[in-house]
């Protein structure tokens, strides 16, 4: 059988940040027998210029990223609001380049959020993966609301060995990020993610799972003020371990 063609887009904040996000996604992918590369043109995906209105600045930068991934048979990301943007908006922020539009929807097209692929792709829930701790997973805005992967994260830690995962209350609620959000109504973000933080510590779990860097950044950020006890991990990051932690 052949084996998938993965193109790894790693995103901005594992670029610079969380560089262990990129390297559990590839060492989990490579174990589910994918093929793996990792395009050096990438870039950002244009999300916050985007957002804050600078459609032509955004425009500029989306069109690199399309082109280093041209050739890609699927694109597979640790970042459902990367992945959102990709998705839900590639084709409205190029609607006025038709001479671009078979090249942005076969980008669109092929680009997926990792647990999606990993389930609804390689149709895979148990990747073989052992973590003997007590877990608690926040639903991220972005991977739940604008993709849908809702169901996908849960059923991959459900198959992990020795996890227990206990329900998060109002998981679905945000954490107060939102990128820009945060920064222009940083009073409003600051309640909502003091509002999670309180709901992560009443589970009494040892980690926060999450697929998305931003809201785990966040929400990391304002636990550490709080507590010592609750460390702050990537989906990718529990699929891959073998019973480390």
């Amino acid at each position: 059988m052949k084996k998938p063609r993965v193109s790894l887009f790693i995103t901005c904040l594992a670029d610079q940040l969380y560089p262990e996000v990129g390297v559990s996604s590839l060492r989990l992918l490579r174990r589910l027998g994918c093929e793996v590369d990792f395009p050096e043109g990438q870039v950002c995906c244009g999300q916050p210029a985007f957002n804050s209105g600078y459609s032509p600045e955004a425009r500029r930068v989306a069109r690199g990223l399309v082109e280093a991934f041209e050739h890609s048979e699927y694109v597979v990301s640790p970042s459902g609001s990367c992945t959102g943007m990709i998705r839900h908006y590639y084709r409205e922020l190029f609607r006025d380049e038709p001479e671009l539009s078979a090249r942005v929807d076969h980008f669109v097209e092929r680009t997926y959020e990792l647990s999606q692929f990993l389930v609804n792709v390689l149709g895979v829930t148990d990747v073989g993966a052992s973590f003997p701790h007590r877990v608690t997973y926040h639903a991220s805005c972005h991977a739940a609301r604008l993709l849908g992967a809702k169901s996908e994260p849960l059923a991959l830690l459900d198959k992990v060995r020795g996890l227990e995962l206990v329900p998060l209350v109002r998981s679905e609620d945000c954490c107060g990020f939102g990128g820009t959000f945060a920064v222009k109504l940083s009073a409003i973000s600051g309640a909502m993610v003091d509002e999670k933080v309180e709901h992560v510590l009443a589970t009494k779990a040892d980690f926060l799972v999450g697929t998305d860097m931003g809201c785990l950044m966040n929400i990391k950020g304002r636990l550490a003020r709080r507590s010592k006890d609750v460390k702050v991990l990537h989906l990718a990051e529990v699929l891959s371990a073998r019973g480390e932690g």
